[in-house]
């Protein structure tokens, strides 16, 4: 499969690959985003999905996951096994915590459950495909003992040893560790990582930070690192700091 980075041309729209064989709903999105300048490239089977990215730069892929050929699960997987870091979000019926969870840990990088307001699908795409254009600028990686967290890479190490985090969960994890011993509300978290703040979808930062917590967990002085405030919210708690 080609390599789909995005695209690098800022007076080109950016083009999202929206994968939903529910005709009407496709349609609804697709005019909901060409009217915000984005080409909008529609399929409803993940067989053409692929034949979509193995021949165009794609800068964000809109996935469902109940499709006629295959749960959407399958190819974000596949992507992420492959070194993509293609933005993707899952739009799915699919609403309990456990599938939320599954999607997450596909590489997904957001989960919209149907139904759901066009406003909120605009904002989740605005976010994400702002977060795909910035570049990591070239600074020092973040060191705080064992562990190595390098922005320029997107690596992070505990140990000398690769810890495998999806992008959402190095985001959270850079964040986090870029203001040591400061709490931050699920709210505000969610405005800072994921780049909206609806109000009810603070489960989302949970599933994050308990995925991270049991990554990190993997090392024992690493273990720790990222503590609850019981009310408030959750910080990053270095030792050496």
């Amino acid at each position: 499969m080609a390599a789909m980075k995005p695209g690098t041309q800022t007076e080109q729209p950016q083009r999202i690959l929206l994968v939903e064989d529910e005709i009407d709903l496709a349609n609804l999105i697709s005019l909901n985003l060409k009217s915000l300048n984005y080409e909008v490239i529609h399929t409803s089977t993940l067989h053409q999905a692929k034949q979509v990215l193995s021949a165009k730069c794609i800068d964000l892929l809109l996935l469902d996951r109940m499709l006629t050929d295959g749960d959407g699960l399958m190819l974000c997987e596949q992507l992420r096994q492959n070194g993509e870091l293609l933005p993707c979000m899952m739009i799915t019926a699919k609403d309990s915590e456990a599938d939320i969870v599954l999607g997450l840990e596909s590489g997904a990088d957001d989960y919209l459950v149907k139904p759901f307001s066009v406003l909120e699908l605009r904002a989740r795409v605005k976010a994400l495909l702002r977060r795909g254009r910035q570049l990591s600028p070239q600074v020092e990686p973040l060191t705080f003992d064992d562990l190595v967290i390098d922005s320029s890479t997107r690596e992070v190490t505990a140990l000398d040893q690769a810890l495998a985090l999806t992008a959402r969960e190095f985001d959270l994890l850079l964040f986090l560790a870029q203001h040591p011993k400061q709490v931050f509300s699920r709210m505000q978290l969610l405005e800072a990582v994921w780049g909206y703040s609806y109000s009810g979808y603070e489960h989302t930062v949970n599933s994050h930070i308990n995925r991270l917590r049991a990554k990190l967990a993997l090392t024992p002085s690493t273990s720790d690192l990222v503590k609850t405030v019981w009310g408030v919210g959750y910080k990053f708690s270095p030792h050496s700091h």
